[in-house]
């Protein structure tokens, strides 16, 4: 009998042990303010562009990625993505998450301000993070660019490419962040020909491949000869129509954004170049910082060519030996603070006035 017992209560203590060690596996742990990975979700809402636009919203999925599968983190449960078909599907996408209980979750795009500053008041034990906008509350983080770093250098390898001396830009919608890129693009343009024609339009979306194809249509129709879109889905048109001319012996280049689109160029080569913008480099530094338990909601993060979160692209086999040496020339001055690159009209016109007549 007292053996009976005495196996009874080993065996009770033995379940004890493993069903405690079960749950404790689901349990969050935490050291240092470091959340385990196994309990930690981050995910991600896409802008209308969509997770494939080939642009903005695709380099912020390619940090995610990058970071889940470093952090031994299972697609679709530690991190994940939800897409917005249109900006009323924001919001209800953010609100999935929060719901969800994620750790943190991104808001790809400035359009998505709104929203994310709803969610973060619905969610306050959440966090969140929002790229190319700042929103002033104490649980999000707030992403923004020098886009106008990268845009001076490109424009500065449009204006010794082009056989034209016309150069031209495509937005995406008008609006304080584009403009960043346009002013920045005709600055770089301006400082190696003062005299240079740069065409200037808005598609007024981000995901309309027909417009950006027929605003590039005209401008290459006008005597524009390189086109740098800032126009995520809509810049896809603007290749559509490069590689159409190309294949009829008409000499075009299209300089891509925020990733290095050279592929879009082919198989016809019409990419000159592109102005990369990191945003998988920050999406993955903030989801690690917050993993890490070192984010501070709140907080407004910036990225430039300092901090190599700008840049032209790695790929310059279209890229002249003299726009290249230009390129690193003007990287160094704008580093040391001899130029200050414009990010607004105000600003481009007192730069406009220091040029050469």
């Amino acid at each position: 009998m007292k053996k009976k017992a005495g196996l009874l209560l080993s065996l009770t203590l033995a379940a004890s042990t493993i069903l405690g060690a079960c749950g404790s596996a689901n349990k969050t742990e935490t050291k240092g303010g470091e959340k385990k990975a196994a309990n930690f979700k981050v995910g991600m809402v896409t802008d209308t562009g969509g997770v494939n636009d080939k642009s903005f919203n695709q380099s912020a999925w390619e940090g995610l990625t990058k970071f889940g599968k470093d952090n031994g983190l299972k697609e679709n449960e530690g991190y994940r993505y939800l897409q917005s078909e249109k900006e009323s599907d924001y919001l209800p996408n953010l609100t999935k998450f929060g719901e969800s209980n994620f750790d943190l979750t991104f808001g790809i795009g400035f359009l998505m301000a709104d929203a994310v500053g709803k969610a973060a008041d619905q969610f306050k034990k959440n966090q969140f993070a929002i790229v190319d906008m700042v929103v002033n509350k104490p649980n999000v983080t707030s992403i923004v660019f020098k886009e106008n770093e990268g845009s001076f250098l490109v424009g500065a390898v449009a204006a010794m490419t082009t056989k034209t001396n016309k150069i031209g830009f495509i937005g995406g919608v008008e609006s304080d962040l584009i403009k960043k890129f346009q002013y920045g693009f005709i600055a770089g343009a301006k400082a190696v020909n003062p005299k240079i024609e740069i065409v200037s339009q808005y598609a007024g979306d981000f995901n309309n491949i027909a417009k950006g194809t027929q605003l590039a249509s005209t401008m290459y129709g006008q005597g524009v000869d390189v086109i740098y879109h800032a126009a995520g889905g809509t810049g896809n048109g603007v290749f559509t129509e490069a590689k159409n001319r190309k294949k009829k012996g008409q000499t075009v280049w299209v300089i891509g954004v925020d990733r290095d689109q050279h592929q879009e160029g082919m198989p016809e080569n019409v990419t000159l170049t592109s102005m990369v913008k990191r945003v998988d480099i920050a999406v993955e530094d903030v989801a690690k910082e917050m993993k890490d338990g070192k984010l501070k909601g709140g907080s407004i993060k910036e990225f430039g060519l300092k901090d190599k979160g700008i840049d032209i692209a790695p790929t310059t086999d279209n890229v002249s030996k003299d726009a290249l040496a230009k390129v690193e020339e003007f990287k160094k001055k704008i580093l040391d603070g001899t130029i200050k690159v414009p990010a607004t009209a105000d600003e481009y016109k007192t730069y406009e006035a220091s040029l050469p007549k």
